[in-house]
């Protein structure tokens, strides 16, 4: 290793630095955001993206620094980018659900609760209306 400051370090520091830019606004965002909807944005775009940014720092340090090959760093990344849009689908499902069923817990966002459809007890659901709920129509 050289004792100077060197391109390779220079475009690990950045994308460091880069990736935890996103990371802070992701974080700032989770907090100050007010409904739960809008909360999903920060750790599911920014925070992903700021963890992305540093991992291939990383991965990017091994090898123009070190001179060896990881893919740890990038296995990480994917898993990251496959799972994170899936579960801030799964919350946010859950959420409107919860609105949708009158749960007082659940508060609306700035632009008021959704609209129940008609009929819809299970709208989530691939399951058939139970007998004797809301959702089945023979027995309403």
């Amino acid at each position: 290793m050289s004792a100077g400051f060197t391109y390779a370090d220079a475009l690990v520091a950045a994308l460091i630095v880069l990736g935890s830019s996103f990371a802070l606004v992701g974080s700032w965002g989770l907090v100050r955001l007010p409904s739960l909807m809008e909360r999903l944005h920060g750790p599911t775009k920014a925070s992903t993206l700021g963890l992305g940014a540093m991992l291939v720092g990383s991965a990017a340090w091994f090898q123009l620094v070190r001179g060896t090959w990881t893919t740890h760093e990038l296995l990480v990344c994917v898993f990251l980018f496959l799972t994170a849009p899936i579960s801030a689908k799964m919350i946010a499902k859950v959420h409107l659900h919860l609105l949708r069923q009158g749960d007082p817990s659940a508060p609306g966002g700035p632009a008021g609760s959704p609209a129940r459809p008609p009929g819809a007890a299970d709208w989530a659901t691939h399951e058939a209306p139970h007998e004797g709920t809301p959702g089945d129509f023979e027995g309403d």
